[in-house]
């Protein structure tokens, strides 16, 4: 490696050790190639990511204006997408096993071959370049098996044979660099989806020990579907695509509201208000549940109207309200860990959404819930005393007051 590639390799490994993005690495490498003589005006790199709905980000650096902006792209994408995909360097290289595409775009190269040279040549490109960096086994996550790059000039005579050594000599450090933040983010953004937003960043902060569980005031929702098992048994096949139409709405509203979803268990949610907030949390807490209570029915409402006029099964989601003290932690085997809560007040939340059908209520509270509302009690109206299958001692519940409007 060249005195020149070593220093501009240098800067992307400083960069991505710093634990900066991967704009600002992409910035500091371009920014260092230009400082090593290379007349570069446009680059991007693109890598696919593990995540549920977004297949993969893209980072643009433009030399006019000197930051790098980042990109995403969604899964399933529009068929337009998918052609421009297939007529694309980066497609070329991928099918090709080759490692770099060059078009010499002021001899004429790559005109009506590929749209981004047309485009480059437009705004007066004359030079690019398109790279793939292959990773290896032990480093691929999902379907992020390689990085791909591009690199363009406008510079009268295009890039030279030393400039284009620059780039292939510098390249590695860069992807690696790009690879090491983006498995921040993939880490981040999977025990965030699966475990919630809080205890998925309590485990990348190092909370993974067995048994270590913290006693905490906490407001908590258990929902489920009416006639779910019904549904199911009716048309089997259509069970994800009946959980996943009805649980965006719920999860949707839950999150809107500021709570966090620890567990879907088949058509039910577990979820909780204001951890860790203490007496005045815990208004805050009970305020947004009912705000998150009354937004999934709206949403629910209006997907019921739209699947029952195309004659598709609905359903209608029935919610359970209680606080109280629980155990948030990790709990489980040695090699299977689960980070949710767990203590009576769970199973009694479990208990009263239970109670929803037999009292023909899509939401019912428990007596502790209402106390501890505030201002928000006056949004509840009382339906009765009522035993809890496990539960001691009779308690009085609560649902929406339908004459009380809205906080």
């Amino acid at each position: 490696m060249s005195d020149g590639a070593h220093s501009v390799a240098a800067t992307a490994v400083r960069s991505a050790l710093a634990g900066g993005t991967v704009e600002a690495t992409l910035s500091a490498f371009c920014q260092a190639l230009v400082a090593a003589g290379v007349p570069l005006r446009r680059a991007v790199v693109g890598l696919d990511t593990l995540h549920p709905v977004l297949l993969g980000r893209i980072v643009l650096w433009e030399g006019d204006r000197g930051e790098a902006v980042a990109s995403s792209y969604a899964r399933g994408a529009e068929a337009e997408a998918e052609r421009s995909w297939l007529n694309s360097p980066f497609h070329h290289l991928y099918d090709s096993g080759e490692a770099l595409v060059r078009r010499r775009i002021r001899l004429g190269e790559g005109l009506g071959e590929f749209a981004v040279v047309d485009d480059l040549a437009a705004s007066g490109g004359t030079d690019y370049l398109a790279c793939i960096t292959r990773l290896g086994d032990g480093i691929v996550l999902g379907e992020a098996d390689c990085v791909f790059s591009s690199w363009a000039t406008g510079a009268p005579e295009g890039f030279d044979d030393r400039h284009v050594a620059l780039v292939e000599e510098s390249l590695p450090a860069l992807a690696l660099a790009v690879v090491a933040l983006g498995t921040r983010n993939v880490a981040e953004t999977l025990v965030e989806t699966y475990l919630g937003r809080d205890a998925g960043r309590r485990v990348l902060r190092g909370q993974i020990d067995r048994g270590r569980a913290e006693a905490v005031e906490a407001v908590i929702w258990f929902s489920d579907l009416a006639g779910f098992t019904r549904i199911a048994d009716r048309d089997a096949g259509a069970v994800i695509e009946l959980l996943n139409t009805y649980a965006e709405p719920l999860v949707g509203a839950i999150e809107a509201a500021g709570g966090q979803v620890l567990k879907l268990i088949g058509d039910g949610i577990l979820a909780t208000f204001g951890l860790n907030g203490g007496a005045a949390g815990s208004e805050a807490g009970c305020a947004a549940a009912l705000d998150a209570a009354v937004g999934a029915f709206d949403r629910v409402a209006v997907i019921n109207r739209e699947r029952g006029a195309a004659g598709l099964a609905t359903t209608q989601p029935y919610v359970g309200l209680h606080t109280g003290r629980v155990f948030y932690g990790n709990v489980g085997s040695v090699d299977r860990l689960d980070f949710t809560v767990v203590g009576p007040a769970v199973n009694e939340a479990s208990r009263i959404a239970a109670l929803c059908r037999s009292l023909d209520q899509p939401l019912l509270a428990s007596q502790a819930f209402a106390a501890g509302c505030g201002p928000a009690r006056g949004r509840l109206v009382s339906v009765g005393r009522y035993a809890l299958r496990g539960v001691a001692r009779p308690t009085e519940l609560f649902t929406l007051d339908p004459d009380a409007g809205r906080a």
